[in-house]
C-alpha cells in the first residue's frame, strides 16, 4: 500500500475493514480505503481528483468519479461512521487515563463566492475577521494524552436556511433548521450522552460560554463546565447576591422577584479583577511547553452571575469565576465561568481550563496535514462526508502513534512518499512555470484558526509528537 510500512499497511487495512459495515454497501469499501489514504500521504491539496491521482495513478479518471460519487452522493450516515471511530480509537486515549473532557468549538473555511452550502460573511477564526466563509461546530473528547472530535456540524446561517431555492441546490436536509453555535453544540451534547459516551467537563471558548442558555443546558443535563466568558460578565461580588423581593404591603399584587438597588447592585468581571488583592493571585503551570513550562498568574473567587437576575425568584448558584491577568499586563487576559466543586483547587480549575488547547491540536492536524478545508463541493452531503473522512483518517493516526515511540529510530519516521504521477497538476492548479504570489493564493495555509494567543507547534503525519507535550505520545 503506496506510503505505509508493512505494519501500517496491515493495521491500516483492519481499521478501515471495520469501518466498511457502517457506510451500507461493500463496493464502498475501497473508496473509504483509497480516501482515507489519499488523505493521510503529503499532497498539496487533498480535494477529490489529487486524491484520485494519488491512489490509481493509472486510473485516475475512473478513480476520480468513483470518489467523486462517495464523497458527494453516497447516501452513508456521517453520525454512524463518527460512532465507529470513536468505538475503535477512545479505547486507545482511554489507556492514558480517563476521558476528562468534552472539547466545544468551531472552525472556519474561507470561501469565494456564494453556492457552496453555508458559505456567509461571518466571523472567519482563521482570518481573523469577518469574510466569506463556512463554519462547522465540532464535540470533541480529551484527556492529557489525546483527543478526538466525535460530533461536526455546519453552521446553516439564517439567510440559507429560509432560502428554499440555496437549500435546494445544495440538498440541504428538510430537517436541517436555522440553529445558533451553541445551540447546535448542545444538540451534539445531548446526543453524545444519549450514546452513553464518557462524560468529561465541557470546555468552551466564550463565543458558547456568553450564551445563558447553553450554561444552563449544561447543568440540566448534570454535566460541569469551564467556559470562557467576556470582562463585561456581570457578576456579584463573592458572598454577595441579589436583594429580596420586595415585602408585600397588603395592597397590589406581591413580587416573588430578586431585585437591585443603588447600593447593592452587580459589577463587571473586570471590575472584580481588578479589586483582587495581590495575595489573590498565584502563578501556576499548567503543561511543558516548547522551551519552558507554560505558566502564568490566575485567580479564582466563588461569585452568583448576575445577568438579568432580576427576572428571578431565586439566585443564581455560586461558581467559580476565575481570571488570568499575566505579570506585567495591563490588565487581565481571559475569564472563565465553572461549576467545579467549591472544593476545587486553582490549579485545578486551571489545568481544566487549559485542556481546551487539544482542540489547537485536533484543528492544526485536520487542516494542516489531512486537508479538512479542501473539499471543493458545493453541498450538504459532500461537506460532511468529506469531514467525516478526515476524522476517520485522523482516528487512524491517533491510534499508530503507539506503535512508533519518540526514540524509534529515524528511517521510521519519514514521512511517507506520495504516489503522483510525473507532472501531474490538478484543474485549477497554477502553472509551475509562472511565478507566484504567495498573498493571493487561495490555497497557501494560513495561520492556525484559533482565537488564543499561544499556538501549538505543526505536528507530521503518522509521527508521534516529538515537540513540547510528551504527554500526548499514546
Amino acid at each position: 500500500m503506496n506510503g505505509l510500512s508493512g505494519r501500517s499497511e496491515s493495521d491500516f487495512a483492519d481499521y478501515v475493514e471495520r469501518l466498511v459495515d457502517v457506510i451500507g454497501h461493500a463496493d464502498r469499501a475501497e473508496p473509504l480505503k483509497d480516501y482515507c489514504l489519499g488523505l493521510m500521504l503529503p499532497v498539496e491539496r487533498k480535494s477529490v481528483e489529487p486524491l484520485a491521482a494519488v491512489t490509481a495513478p493509472a486510473r485516475v479518471s475512473s478513480k476520480h468519479q468513483s470518489l467523486l460519487h462517495f464523497v458527494g452522493q453516497a447516501p452513508w450516515s456521517d453520525e454512524a461512521l463518527l460512532r465507529r471511530i470513536g468505538d475503535l480509537v477512545l479505547p486507545l486515549i482511554e489507556r492514558h487515563g480517563p476521558i476528562e473532557a468534552w472539547i466545544v468549538d468551531d472552525t472556519g473555511f474561507p470561501k469565494k463566492g456564494r453556492h457552496s452550502v453555508g458559505v456567509a460573511r461571518q466571523y472567519c477564526g482563521q482570518l481573523g475577521k469577518q469574510d466569506n466563509c463556512q463554519v462547522a461546530v465540532s464535540l470533541s473528547i480529551a484527556n492529557v494524552a489525546a483527543s478526538l472530535p466525535i460530533a461536526y456540524r455546519l453552521y446553516l446561517p439564517e439567510i440559507w436556511a429560509d432560502d428554499a431555492e440555496r437549500r435546494r441546490k445544495a440538498k440541504i436536509p428538510d430537517s436541517v433548521a436555522f440553529q445558533t453555535k451553541p445551540a447546535i453544540a448542545l444538540e451534539q451534547i445531548r446526543a453524545a450522552q444519549a450514546a452513553g459516551v464518557a462524560p468529561g467537563v465541557v470546555l468552551a471558548d466564550a463565543g458558547y460560554g456568553v450564551d445563558g442558555a447553553f450554561r444552563a443546558g449544561l447543568s440540566a443535563l448534570g454535566l460541569d463546565y469551564v467556559v470562557g466568558v467576556q470582562p463585561t460578565l456581570s457578576v456579584w461580588r463573592p458572598g454577595e447576591g441579589p436583594l429580596p423581593p420586595e415585602p408585600w404591603r397588603g395592597k397590589g399584587r406581591p413580587t416573588s422577584l430578586m431585585r437591585r438597588s443603588p447600593e447593592h447592585s452587580p459589577i463587571s468581571a473586570k471590575a472584580l479583577a481588578q479589586e483582587l488583592p495581590q495575595d489573590a493571585w498565584q502563578i501556576i503551570g499548567w503543561r511543558e511547553g516548547t522551551n519552558t513550562d507554560l505558566n502564568s498568574r490566575f485567580a479564582a473567587v466563588r461569585v452568583r452571575p448576575a445577568s438579568r437576575d432580576y427576572k428571578l425568584t431565586e439566585p443564581r448558584a455560586e461558581e467559580w469565576l476565575l481570571i488570568e491577568w499575566p505579570e506585567g499586563d495591563a490588565e487581565p487576559l481571559k475569564y472563565w465561568l465553572s461549576t467545579l466543586p467549591a472544593a476545587a483547587s486553582l490549579a485545578k480549575l486551571v489545568s481544566t481550563a487549559k485542556l481546551r488547547w487539544r482542540i489547537e491540536r485536533d484543528y492544526q492536524e485536520l487542516k494542516q496535514e489531512l486537508g479538512l478545508g479542501h473539499y471543493e463541493g458545493r453541498g450538504w452531503r459532500g461537506f460532511h462526508h468529506h469531514a467525516s473522512l478526515c476524522i476517520a483518517a485522523y482516528g487512524f493516526l491517533i491510534s499508530q502513534r503507539e506503535t512508533i515511540p519518540p526514540s524509534a529510530p529515524p528511517e521510521t519516521k519519514n514521512r511517507p512518499q506520495s504516489g503522483l504521477p510525473q507532472g501531474y497538476r490538478p484543474r485549477g492548479a497554477p502553472d509551475p512555470t509562472r511565478a507566484t504570489r504567495v498573498e493571493f493564493d487561495r490555497h497557501n495555509p494560513k495561520a492556525l484558526d484559533r482565537r488564543t494567543q499561544s499556538q501549538p507547534p505543526a505536528m507530521s503525519m503518522l509521527l508521534p509528537d516529538e515537540g513540547s507535550i510528551k504527554s500526548t505520545n499514546l
